[in-house]
């Protein structure tokens, strides 16, 4: 598999973590969300993926767009732990906090969006992860790790950025905090990717390590993380 991606991007973020649970070996081909008005906009990336968004997935002769689709294709396809259980009652759970992460949060905070939104784009987000994280905390969380998890990560760290307290949300915080301990977290965070900058692999892995103080020292651009 080819994945094109952006480091800070959420949901390319979500497609390296699934693919690290699954033991599966793939390449990275990076489109700088920022870097010349946007890498996802131009023709050539426009021919691979009309949508213009990351990620975009090259596996088994075809091209997959959206990050929950490629998870649960390689789910379907490819050996290793299961990302979705086998129980259907379990799986349709799994799928609802995934959506309310996928659907209901972060497209009201990545790029596009926020751009849009302008001077306000700190409140704009905090509101809406606030709300999600509110909806989240009402819905039964599994004991094993799963596609809603892959979303959860990217997701908190987002929050976190945006200045929002997860520590009301004792839950998802020792969730969180349970899943930056697994390998394939680890080596899937923004902070190591080939297209991170190596001016910001440091400041990102202190922020990965101890989210607080990593705000209080991080550069505050927001604009990048999507």
């Amino acid at each position: 598999p080819i994945l094109h991606g952006y480091f800070r991007s959420s949901c390319s973020w979500r497609v390296r973590i699934a693919f690290a649970l699954k033991g599966i070996e793939y390449d990275q081909a990076p489109v700088n969300l920022i870097k010349d008005g946007g890498q996802q906009l131009t023709e050539q990336y426009k021919t691979l993926n009309p949508m213009q968004q990351v990620p975009a997935v090259e596996i088994d002769g075809i091209i997959l767009s959206q990050s929950l689709a490629v998870i649960q294709y390689i789910d379907e396809t490819r050996p290793g732990p299961r990302l979705l259980p086998a129980d259907p009652k379990k799986r349709a759970q799994v799928r609802m906090i995934s959506d309310v992460i996928a659907s209901g949060i972060q497209p009201l905070q990545n790029l596009y969006v926020i751009q849009k939104i302008g001077a306000e784009k700190v409140q704009w987000a905090q509101h809406f992860i606030d709300r999600g994280f509110q909806d989240i905390t009402q819905l039964p969380l599994q004991c094993y790790i799963s596609m809603a998890d892959i979303c959860l990560v990217p997701q908190v760290y987002n929050a976190e950025r945006f200045k929002v307290d997860v520590g009301q949300y004792p839950t998802i915080k020792r969730l969180n905090q349970t899943l930056l301990e697994i390998e394939a977290f680890k080596v899937s965070n923004p902070s190591c990717q080939p297209d991170t900058p190596a001016d910001l692999m440091e400041e990102l892995k202190f922020i990965m390590l101890c989210p607080a103080r990593g705000l209080e020292q991080s550069r505050g651009d927001t604009t990048e993380l999507h």
